[in-house]
């Protein structure tokens, strides 16, 4: 175990470091200004020009301009963006929590939709249900996020008006932010309209998280389908069968711990798929998270704002696959063995 730790904490700081030395090198290649990309300040005279290539090491070798950068990102302190001239750090504060809230509720969503519906599929194969789950998971991954999102918008905004269109909550609610997790934040806050406040962030939550966890969904149908239909036709189940077991003991004494055990992998793989098209729901809902701040960044060359965004949302997916992808083979060490065996 003390091994395996070893081997992912080594994968984990080197991937890091990679990223973090593409993320130093963005500001050199952006075009424009060097020092303008990297310190998000245009310089109005010379004097000030000198005072910041000092301030920002440019006047050094470009080791002590990495060891500054690192020393920035650790210390917090991520620079100014160019479009608004406030801290980067604050607005990423203030954008990512969104964001991470829209794809936790969507992978909730999913795991709690698609799982239980790929089992009873995967129970039940060549049956109507089976069928019916398998229909549902191919339709729903063909459709493209941003068309799910504007047939939402359409039915359920415009012409049923049942849903709002934009935003995270009502502007008429004055929610302080608190966790950047909007429904509890609400919950948290001292506002007299709470209930009603909650309800309305609920109902601004249901076309975002939908259009996301359709796809994630489908996937963890499939999947989990071809999970337990593997499983299920294993020797040890005949085996269990010939004992006179009945098809639900041996399903929740060996199939359901076995079959979830290659699902816990899938999660890692469909964080950087929810985080994606939650970038695309995020511009058309205008969801203000890190996907839809991002995208202004790149309509405004806030190359500042760029750079840093990017390392943040890498090194987030980077940090989730990578823990799942131990968790996962903490969990079942015959994985490790067989896929040392294939080599």
């Amino acid at each position: 175990m003390n091994n395996l730790l070893l081997r992912y904490i080594n994968l984990m700081v080197v991937t890091i470091t990679i990223l973090i030395i593409i993320s130093f090198s963005l500001g050199y290649l952006f075009p424009g200004d060097t020092l303008t990309n990297i310190s998000g300040i245009v310089p109005q005279s010379e004097e000030q020009r000198i005072a910041l290539e000092a301030a920002f090491k440019l006047d050094r070798s470009i080791f002590v301009q990495f060891w500054y950068y690192l020393d920035n990102l650790v210390s917090g302190d991520w620079g100014v963006s160019f479009s608004s001239q406030v801290s980067l750090i604050d607005e990423i504060s203030i954008a990512f929590p969104a964001t991470l809230e829209l794809i936790t509720y969507a992978l909730l969503i999913s795991i709690f939709i698609g799982i239980p519906i790929g089992f009873i599929g995967g129970i039940w194969h060549h049956k109507p249900f089976d069928f019916g789950a398998v229909t549902f998971s191919v339709v729903s991954y063909s459709f493209p996020v941003f068309w799910l999102a504007l047939i939402f918008i359409t039915i359920f905004c415009l012409q049923l008006g049942y849903l709002p269109l934009s935003g995270r909550v009502n502007f008429l609610y004055d929610i302080p932010h608190n966790s950047g997790f909007i429904l509890w934040d609400i919950l948290v806050a001292d506002s007299p309209n709470k209930k009603d406040a909650f309800a309305d962030a609920l109902r601004h939550l249901i076309l975002p998280t939908a259009s996301i966890a359709l796809v994630t969904t489908a996937i963890f149908i499939r999947f989990t389908r071809r999970s337990i239909m593997d499983e299920m036709q294993k020797g040890y189940i005949d085996a269990a069968k010939s004992r006179g077991f009945t098809t639900k003991q041996i399903f929740f004494k060996h199939g359901l711990r076995n079959s979830l055990l290659p699902i816990i992998p899938l999660m890692a793989l469909q964080i950087s798929t929810l985080m994606t098209n939650a970038m695309v729901v995020e511009t058309i809902f205008s969801w203000p998270g890190i996907g839809n701040w991002l995208i202004q960044a790149i309509y405004q060359r806030d190359y500042p704002a760029i750079r840093i965004g990017m390392l943040v949302v890498s090194i987030f997916v980077v940090t989730f696959t990578i823990s799942i992808e131990f968790i996962s083979r903490a969990f079942d060490p015959a994985r490790d063995k067989f896929e040392r065996g294939t080599v």
